[in-house]
């Protein structure tokens, strides 16, 4: 299935559109390699992946459970890696807190949060953390 489709448009950038919806955004190259940093990099967009998919988890499993979800932030931190030049590790710091959970639907969240495509996905290759609060 065909999801997107992407445009060199010069000067290490890209133009991105999701074909369903037609949203668009670009990407520019990091300022570590060659580029303007002006905009999110492929590499940047892995690693935010890594957090809208696992809140994206945690909101089926709560609609699931019938678990009121309203507030969460995570903040994204990229590691990257030479030799080759990849993602090394991803951390993410995910706020919780003002969901007033208890202990144990709070364990049940963050378990759903693991199971999320992108860290199934990634999990092999890239080492990734979590911290939740």
């Amino acid at each position: 299935m065909q999801i997107s489709e992407v445009s060199y448009l010069g000067n290490l950038r890209t133009a991105c559109k999701h074909l369903k919806s037609g949203d668009t955004f670009i990407t520019d190259a990091p300022t570590d390699n060659n580029g303007k940093g002006e905009a999110f990099s492929p590499t940047d967009i892995l690693a935010t992946s890594l957090a809208s998919c696992a809140m994206t988890i945690i909101g089926i499993y709560c609609n699931n459970n019938n678990i009121t979800f309203e507030n969460c932030e995570a903040s994204v931190k990229k590691i990257m890696g030479n030799k080759p030049r990849k993602v090394d590790q991803i951390i993410i710091e995910m706020k919780l807190s003002e969901n007033n959970w208890d202990n144990d639907t709070l364990k049940k969240v963050i378990e759903a949060a693991r199971t999320c495509p992108v860290e199934l996905t990634l999990k092999n290759n890239v080492q990734i953390e979590y911290k939740f609060t």
